[in-house]
């Protein structure tokens, strides 16, 4: 049993917004309050690391025009000692030690003392506990100390924190806003495809699922007018199923009853009338017998249920031991099936099924041929594969019936009427065996021509 929480989408679009503001919110903490401080003093430190980079670079000879103009552009103090004199850069800005404070001499020694290129130096002052960094360059024989201080940033971050509470406030109303406008825009037009697809599920097939300003929702729209179409299609085509499948049930049951009676209440005495009734009620038994075992089939292939039995036979011999189950229509209504093929034909294949499609295809001729009454049954033998065809002489298919002739259901003749032989289910079947195979299938038909029905069977 599913016990999850379920929740609508305007509950689960707010919650995802406020959940999305307090991100911002939590990320806008740590970046401009807890982080702060830190972030300005890795600035600092890395704006004097380039300064002093670009100092050592720099020839001896350009140095007292490099730092004017590095003072002017970055407001950095600096102190620069020559073998001549010392000279100081910015000292008036705020905060610059440099010249005013004899305790900076000692710093300033022991990185001339430490004797390396660039050396840096982190001071705190013990009164104030501000701090101040320090960096020495040495260019040629000249020394160039960079001063900045660190500015405390604790005021700036008690306005950061007061103006974050406001901002929370504001990113928080405009979520619920959000929330709002978005789900109303994805839930209406949901809701309409819901009250319409229950409408479909009852069997109302006039509805129609109206597309939106939003791709998916379009798609999901398409998706189910497609499947209403479809449906509806099914539908008619399981009434008309239905219909002639009822037709073929009750004709062969009326036929059994009627000579059934005949034989209980009349022929019972008489052997010749009693026999003739008798097959009468044994020939009705076997078509009934055999629409039955076409549903069962057609059911069967089309839930993927039978598997293919493959094996190396002759397609020859197994088509001319089908054409002996029509001798008695050969002989009885003059029917000719005129066969063409060569001597041999090793396939392989699922011999049961090969000949249900044989067996149907030529009951499909048979059925629809002309007046002629012929059949042709060919098997041509091609680089690759054989071209197997059944042509009938009759009245043949309309080009926008072609399309339709394999589906199930299908029969273009509304007014069932029965078949010389079989069920009317052949084509499905066929269809769903060939499919299972891979096996390339179709049909050709011109108007008063006939059809050509025809399936390819790779060679081995």
């Amino acid at each position: 049993m599913n016990t999850k929480t379920k929740y609508s989408i305007n509950k689960k679009i707010l919650s995802y917004l406020v959940l999305f503001a307090l991100g911002i919110l939590v990320v806008l903490w740590l970046t401009q309050i807890l982080f702060l401080k830190v972030f300005y003093e890795k600035y600092q430190e890395d704006k004097l690391v380039s300064i002093a980079k670009e100092l050592y670079n720099t020839k001896e000879s350009e140095i007292q025009s490099k730092i004017d103009s590095l003072t002017f552009d970055t407001n950095i103090c600096m102190e620069y000692i020559n073998p001549i004199n010392t000279t100081y850069y910015n000292t008036r800005i705020n905060g610059c030690m440099l010249g005013k404070n004899d305790s900076l001499d000692k710093y300033i020694n022991e990185l001339i003392n430490k004797n390396e290129d660039l050396t840096s130096v982190k001071l705190t002052n013990p009164f104030n506990k501000s701090e101040s960094l320090l960096y020495g360059v040495r260019v040629g024989n000249s020394r160039i100390f960079l001063y900045t201080t660190l500015e405390d940033v604790d005021s700036t971050t008690s306005v950061l924190r007061s103006q974050l509470i406001y901002i929370f406030i504001v990113i928080l109303g405009v979520a619920i806003l959000i929330s709002f406008y978005i789900s109303r825009m994805l839930s209406k037009p949901i809701d309409n495809i819901t009250l319409k697809a229950k409408r479909l599920a009852d069997g109302n097939f006039d509805v129609e699922f109206e597309e939106s300003s939003i791709y998916e929702i379009d798609e999901l729209s398409k998706t189910l007018n497609y499947l209403k179409e479809e449906t509806s299609k099914t539908d008619e085509f399981r009434r008309d199923l239905m219909a002639n499948v009822s037709h073929d049930l009750k004709t062969p049951l009326t036929m059994i009853k009627a000579y059934a009676e005949m034989v209980r209440d009349i022929s019972y005495k008489d052997k010749k009338k009693r026999e003739d009734n008798l097959n009468v009620i044994i020939n009705e038994s076997d078509r009934l017998n055999v629409l039955v075992n076409d549903i069962l089939e057609l059911s069967k292939i089309q839930s993927n249920q039978s598997e293919l039995n493959k094996e190396d036979f002759d397609l020859v011999l197994e088509l001319k031991d089908i054409l002996t189950r029509y001798d008695i229509l050969k002989e009885q209504e003059g029917y000719d099936i005129i066969l063409k093929t060569p001597k041999k034909v090793l396939i392989n294949a699922d011999r049961k099924r090969i000949s249900q499609v044989l067996y149907n295809l030529i009951n499909n001729a048979i059925n629809y041929t002309g007046d002629d009454k012929k059949v042709y049954v060919n098997i041509i033998d091609n680089k690759k594969y054989y071209h197997i065809e059944i042509k009938d002489t009759g009245k043949g298919i309309d080009e926008e019936d072609i399309k339709h002739i394999w589906d199930k259901y299908y029969k273009k003749d509304k007014n069932h009427k029965r078949n010389v032989v079989g069920t009317g289910l052949g084509l499905s079947i066929v269809k769903n065996i060939l499919v299972s195979h891979n096996f390339n299938y179709g049909v050709e038909s011109k108007k008063n021509e006939g059809s050509t029905f025809y399936f390819d069977i790779p060679k081995q």
